[in-house]
C-alpha cells in the first residue's frame, strides 16, 4: 500500500478534544476550518479513555470525536491509542512494567513503559486495537490507522531475557555458533547452556551506561532483538486491525535518525512511513532534510507522511526557542519537497495540563484565530490548496545514494577504540550536507538496497560490511560510478567481528585499492591539517599551488598505504605527514574513493563536489547554501522542482528552469531573475 490519497496533501494534525469541555468542540472545528485543516490524528494516547477498566470497553468519546469530525468533513487518522499502559492494566498485571537497564522493576507511569514481551500487554493491546477496527473499519471518515506512538525504550526483566534466548535460537541455530559469532573464548565467556544467557545491562556486561560493553556481540544482537520485540507488538495489532479492516493503510509514527530501533527492519510491515520532526536546537537545515530523505528511503522512494511537528515551540528540552517568523511554513514546503505527502502538527489544541501544557500548538489555551502561529498555519494550509494534487505519489529522480546502517551505527558507537567521541549521525551528515548543497539530490538507502541506479554511492563509516555488498559496490565502480568510503569502514563482519586474513579495509579493499594497518586518535581539539591535491592531482610537496584545498582534520588519523590507489589529499603533520589522507582508485569505468580521517567541512566540501563533478551533478545554486533545491517528479512524469530559502534575507537568483510557480501562478524563464523572499519558497512546475 502506499499513503491514502484525498485529492491533495492532507494537512491538521494531532487532536485530543477529549481533553477539553465538549463545548469548545464547534469553536474547534470552526478554527479548523478558517485555517484549511482536513485531516485529524485522534486517539493516540486514548487507552484509558476507551478501556476504563479490564472488563469494560466505552467508545462513547470517540465516536462523538470522529463523528464530530466527520461531520464538518474532516478526515481521520486512526490512532489505536495503546502508546502507553493504563493504569489498571500495570496494577493488575505488575509484569506488564519495564525493568530498566539497572535491573529496577518500574511502576506505573510515563510513557513507553510496558515490557514488549509481556504476553499480557501484547494480547490486550491487540484486543482493543482488533475492537476498534472492528467499530470503526467502515467508517467515511476513517483515513489511515496509527499503531502506537514513536515506539522505543528497552525492558531488561525476566519475560525479555526467555524472549532473547529464543530470538538467539532462531538467529544462530546454536550454541556453537553463538559462541563463535561473540566471540565468547574471550574472558571466559563461553556459553554451555541458553539459560545462561542474560540481557546485557549495567548487572551484567555493561559499565558507564549502555554505550560502554564488554562483548558487542550480545549488545549488538540484543538492540536487534528489541527492535524486533518492538515491532512484534506493532505486527499484533496490526494483524487484530486487518481481520476487520483489510484495506485502509496501516503506519506508525518514527522519529527520524532515532538509533534504539533498526528502522529499515520495520519498513515492510508498514505500508507508508511517517515520522515525527523535532530537529535538535542548532541542526542546519540538511539535519531534518536528511531525515526526511531517510524516511522516504524506507519504502524505495514511496512518499511519506509528516505525522508531528511543532508548530511553535517544543516543550522537552531544557531551552525551548519558538520558530521565527516563516519557519513553519519554510519546514513544512521542506517536507514536501523531500517526499512528504502530508503536513501535520502536533498539537492542534494545546493540552491543558501536565508536561505538554507549553508545547507549541495551532490553537493555544485562549482558542483565537488571531495569533501569529494560527495565521501562518492557514496561510500555508492556502498555499497547499493551491498545490492540489500535483505532488501526491511524486518522487525523487536521484543519481546519489548515501547508505544509512543501524547495525554499523550500534557497533560504531559501542566499540572499544579507537575513540568514543565518534557520534555516526555527524559523520552521516557531513557527507550528506556536502552532497545537499551542492545541488544534488540524494536517496537515503540500505546497504541491501538496489544500486543500480545511482552514479554516486556515499558509504560514510561504513563501519560493518554484511553479505554481498562488497560485491555490489564494486559494480557501481565497474560500470562508471563512483563509490566513497572513509576511515572506520570495511572493519568488522555482521556479528562486530574484525575480518580475519584481510587487509583493512576488509572486502572494501579491492574496490579502494587501499591497505590501513595503523590509525592514530585524539581529542576532539586536536586537529591535523590536510592539503586536498587539485584536479591535476600534484604531488604533496606542490601544495602550494593554485587548486589545493587546506583542511584541517579531527579524531581518527588512518595511515594509509595505496595498493593502487593514487593520492587525493595528504597529512602534513606528526610522523605521518605526507602519507595519503584521501585516495582515489580507478575501477573499471569508475572509482573508489577513501577518506582516512574527519575532514572538516571545507575538506568534506571539496571531495565530494568533486566526485559529484565527476558525473554533472553539480546545481546551480552549489554556491548558495542558504538555498535549498529539491526535485520530484509526479506520476505522470511532471518535474515539480522546489526552491528554499533558508536565509533570513532575500535570494536573489537566475532561474534554472522555465515552468510556472505553482504558489503565485507566475512564468519563470529559464536565465531570468528569479527572487525568493526571505524564508521563501517557490514550487516550479517545469513545461
Amino acid at each position: 500500500m502506499t499513503p491514502p490519497r484525498t485529492g491533495k496533501i492532507p494537512y491538521g494534525g494531532d487532536y485530543n478534544p477529549e481533553q477539553w469541555p465538549e463545548a469548545v468542540w464547534d469553536d474547534d472545528h470552526r478554527l479548523f476550518t478558517q485555517a484549511r485543516v482536513d485531516t485529524l490524528t485522534v486517539g493516540v494516547f486514548s487507552w484509558s479513555l476507551t478501556q476504563p477498566a479490564e472488563d469494560v470497553h466505552d467508545f462513547s468519546v470517540l465516536d462523538r470525536i470522529v463523528e464530530h469530525a466527520a461531520a464538518e468533513g474532516r478526515r481521520v487518522c486512526l490512532a489505536t491509542g495503546t502508546a502507553a499502559l493504563p493504569p489498571w492494566l500495570a496494577r493488575a498485571h505488575p509484569e506488564v512494567n519495564r525493568t530498566d537497564f539497572e535491573g529496577r522493576r518500574h511502576r506505573y507511569g510515563q510513557r513507553h513503559n510496558f515490557c514488549p514481551s509481556s504476553p499480557v500487554y501484547k494480547t490486550a493491546a491487540a484486543a482493543l486495537a482488533g475492537r476498534l477496527a472492528e467499530r470503526y473499519a467502515d467508517h467515511p471518515a476513517l483515513l489511515a490507522w496509527h499503531i502506537g506512538n514513536e515506539y522505543g525504550g528497552a525492558c531488561y526483566c525476566d519475560l525479555c531475557a526467555v524472549a532473547f534466548r529464543g530470538w538467539l535460537r532462531e538467529r544462530h541455530g546454536g550454541l556453537d555458533a553463538l559462541n563463535d559469532a561473540w566471540w565468547t573464548t574471550f574472558w571466559s565467556h563461553r556459553y554451555t547452556d541458553w539459560d545462561e544467557i542474560e540481557p546485557p545491562s549495567a548487572l551484567t556486561e555493561h559499565w558507564r551506561g549502555p554505550d560502554h560493553t564488554a562483548f558487542q556481540g550480545i549488545t549488538l544482537d540484543f538492540l536487534r532483538f528489541t527492535t524486533d520485540a518492538l515491532l512484534g507488538c506493532f505486527l499484533a495489532e496490526k494483524e487484530a486491525i486487518r481481520a476487520h479492516c483489510p484495506d485502509t493503510p496501516v503506519t506508525t509514527n518514527f522519529m527520524g535518525m532515532y538509533r534504539p530501533l533498526d528502522y529499515h527492519r520495520w519498513a515492510p510491515h508498514l505500508d507508508f512511513a511517517s515520522w515525527d520532526n523535532y530537529p535538535p536546537l542548532d541542526a542546519p537545515p540538511t539535519w531534518p532534510a536528511l531525515a526526511h530523505d531517510l524516511m522516504r528511503g524506507l519504502k524505495d522512494g514511496a512518499p511519506f507522511w509528516l505525522m508531528e511537528q511543532t508548530p511553535s515551540t517544543t516543550a522537552s528540552r531544557d531551552v525551548n526557542p519558538l520558530k521565527r517568523p516563516g519557519e513553519l511554513r519554510l519546514a513544512g514546503w521542506q517536507a514536501v519537497a523531500h517526499g512528504a505527502d502530508a503536513v501535520l502538527y502536533f498539537q492542534m489544541r494545546a493540552s491543558r495540563g501536565a508536561c505538554e501544557k507549553y508545547h507549541g500548538a495551532v490553537i493555544g489555551h485562549g482558542g483565537r484565530a488571531d495569533t501569529r502561529v494560527f495565521r501562518e498555519v492557514s496561510e500555508l494550509g492556502m498555499e497547499l490548496e493551491l498545490l492540489g494534487d500535483a505532488a501526491l505519489g511524486a518522487r525523487t529522480p536521484a543519481r546519489v545514494a548515501l547508505l544509512f546502517d543501524w547495525d554499523s551505527w550500534w557497533a560504531l558507537e559501542i566499540s572499544d577504540g579507537p575513540t568514543r567521541l565518534l557520534r555516526y549521525q555527524e559523520q552521516v551528515h557531513a557527507y550528506y550536507r556536502a552532497a545537499r548543497e551542492a545541488g544534488a539530490d540524494v536517496d537515503i538507502v540500505p546497504v541491501t538496497a538496489d544500486l543500480s541506479a545511482y552514479d554516486v554511492v556515499l558509504a560514510p563509516v561504513l563501519h560493518m560490511v554484511k553479505g554481498d555488498l562488497a560485491t555490489r559496490l564494486e559494480a557501481v565502480a565497474a560500470r562508471g560510478g563512483t563509490v566513497l568510503a572513509t576511515f572506520l569502514s570495511g572493519r568488522v563482519d555482521e556479528h562486530d567481528r574484525a575480518f580475519l586474513l584481510s587487509d583493512v579495509p576488509g572486502p572494501l579493499a579491492p574496490l579502494m585499492g587501499i591497505r590501513v594497518d595503523e590509525w592514530d586518535a585524539r581529542p576532539a581539539d586536536t586537529a591535523h591539517p590536510v592539503v586536498l591535491h587539485g584536479s591535476k592531482n600534484e604531488a604533496p610537496d606542490e601544495d602550494e599551488t593554485p587548486d589545493a584545498v587546506r583542511t584541517d582534520a579531527r579524531l581518527v588519523f588512518e595511515i594509509v598505504l595505496p595498493r593502487g590507489a593514487e593520492p587525493v589529499g595528504t597529512y602534513t603533520a606528526d610522523f605521518y605527514a605526507g602519507t595519503p589522507a584521501v585516495t582515489r582508485h580507478a575501477f573499471g569505468a569508475g572509482e573508489g574513493w577513501y577518506v582516512a580521517t574527519a575532514l572538516d567541512r571545507t575538506g568534506v566540501d571539496s571531495v565530494v563536489r568533486r566526485v559529484l563533478a565527476r558525473h554533472d551533478l553539480i546545481g546551480p545554486y552549489a554556491d548558495r547554501p542558504d538555498v535549498e533545491t529539491a526535485t520530484r517528479v509526479a506520476p505522470d512524469g511532471t518535474r515539480l522542482h522546489f526552491l528554499l530559502n533558508h536565509a533570513p534575507e532575500p535570494a536573489r537568483l537566475t532561474a534554472h528552469v522555465t515552468g510556472t510557480d505553482l504558489l503565485t501562478g507566475r512564468r519563470v524563464e529559464r536565465g531570468a531573475p528569479l527572487v525568493l523572499d526571505p524564508r521563501g519558497v517557490a514550487v516550479v512546475r517545469a513545461q
